[in-house]
């Protein structure tokens, strides 16, 4: 039997991850495409200043399937290292450990603040509490009470995805928060393995991605950076025809399987024949947060000790501020670092139109105003705009998600996955975890459907880690 060819459309960690397995397993021949002229999409890599900095801040956290964590070591060699974690979060305007603790908010905050919380997690032991309800606010009070959820959960909630927590989901609650109850906040006093610490990269996260286009290409697979989807049909035979577009040439790949991880609402607008009307209907009611990247490059050699700073307070307007160095701890080049602010927006609102002279501006103004002031100006701003950061679970979404679902469930030969595919808040591992899983259930140049809807079981356990 001939050797199917697999066309993956999309070079993130889900896209190079798939067309490494593929090609490793020989179960079948791979083009991928990707429109950007390198892999990894919100998790690549770039240099400013000869400093690599990442799409804000990414880890791979200690909890990655330790067969995918091994072919991400063997891949990178001697450039992943186990990095401890040295976070920082602003709450009351005073600076707490993060992930968060419960000593540090019952003993590092006001008595006020360390009184009801201490008040809640009596409430949350007793029997009779409130039940968790549906909305990203009732469940997060159920379990961690009022006095964590005003002062941290709700307000970085209405910073990153610009809605009010009991208009988003409880699934919200569930799948992003990994502390989300006082069982969880009290576990992170014991010490597991790979507690306070995660795996980085030399080179950046995006060498992650890197590596395995690098090795899926020599293995025998077809990389098309730099090239742009543009059009789906499914002929009657089942087989797909993917056009392609880059600078003017246009070409038409013949696919037996095409594997998506392009977020499912721009697949139904691109389908020929057209998706049905049920369908882009339900596409113009999934919605994405934007994010604002603004890198503030520092002629000196860090900044601060920290890799992440944390800022759920409204007066300021990123979410968080990474240092790329604190991550890799990687002292080249001598006198030079950078930040990277993230601001959480809508396209085309106030923050996405700001020059990058404004954001500049307004990165260092809040710094000084949150207590880290830059001390001089910077030697140079640089500013990336993702229109498709976060899925936000509005509460309901789950219908028109589902009509998107089935409908591309109904699609012979045609596969949708990963983060955006599958609207998910998920991180790297789970995204090469897809991909892995995605290739186990390509057996004998057919795809196993049921194999799939069990992986899709185990993908909805994922709980995202900071």
């Amino acid at each position: 039997m001939a050797e199917p060819h697999v066309v993956i459309l999309g070079g993130g960690p889900a896209g190079v991850g798939a067309a490494y397995y593929l090609r490793k397993r020989n179960r079948g021949r791979v083009t991928l495409l990707e429109q950007q002229a390198v892999v990894g999409g919100n998790a690549g890599s770039f240099e400013i200043d000869g400093v690599r900095v990442d799409h804000g801040s990414h880890r791979l956290h200690h909890s990655c399937a330790p067969h995918i964590l091994s072919d991400v070591e063997s891949l990178l060699g001697g450039d992943l290292a186990s990095r401890p974690r040295q976070g920082r979060i602003r709450l009351r305007g005073r600076w707490l450990r993060f992930p968060l603790k419960p000593a540090d908010l019952l003993l590092r905050l006001d008595p006020g603040f360390a009184l009801g919380a201490a008040a809640d997690m009596v409430r949350r032991a007793l029997p009779g509490g409130p039940p968790e309800g549906d909305t990203f606010a009732s469940v997060l009070r159920a379990n961690l009470g009022g006095t964590i959820c005003e002062h941290f959960y709700f307000p970085y909630a209405r910073k990153i995805w610009g809605h009010e927590p009991d208009a988003l989901s409880g699934i919200q609650a569930r799948r992003r928060v990994s502390a989300g109850t006082f069982a969880k906040l009290l576990k992170r006093l014991v010490k597991t393995p790979g507690a306070g610490r995660f795996y980085y990269p030399r080179r950046g996260f995006g060498q992650i991605s890197e590596a395995y286009a690098e090795a899926a290409a020599g293995l025998g697979a077809d990389l098309m950076l730099g090239w742009r989807v543009s059009g789906l049909r499914q002929g009657p035979d089942g087989a797909w025809t993917v056009t392609a577009e880059r600078a003017g040439e246009r070409r038409e790949i013949a696919a037996d399987h095409v594997w998506s991880t392009l977020p499912t609402p721009l697949v139904a607008r691109m389908l020929t024949p057209a998706a049905p009307a049920e369908v882009l209907e339900a596409s113009g009611r999934i919605s994405y947060r934007a994010m604002v990247l603004v890198y503030l490059a520092l002629d000196r050699q860090r900044f601060t000790t920290t890799d992440a700073h944390y800022f759920p307070e409204a007066a300021v307007a990123f979410t968080r501020v990474s240092e790329p160095k604190n991550y890799s701890g990687v002292e080249e080049p001598r006198g030079r670092t950078v930040l990277c602010a993230e601001l959480p927006a809508s396209v085309d609102d106030q923050v996405w139109r700001m020059t990058d002279e404004e954001l500049g501006a307004r990165v260092a103004g809040d710094l000084a105003k949150a207590g880290l002031p830059l001390g001089a100006p910077p030697a140079g701003v640089h500013v990336r705009r993702l229109r498709q950061a976060y899925p936000i679970y509005l509460l309901g979404y789950e219908q028109p998600f589902g009509v998107l679902d089935r409908w591309a469930d109904s699609l012979s030969n045609f596969l949708i996955y990963g983060r955006q595919g599958l609207f998910a808040h998920d991180n790297t591992h789970h995204a090469l975890y897809m991909a892995w899983a995605a290739v186990d259930c390509m057996r004998d140049g057919r795809f196993d459907e049921d194999r799939w809807r069990g992986y899709r079981e185990e993908f909805k356990g994922h709980v995202v880690e900071d």
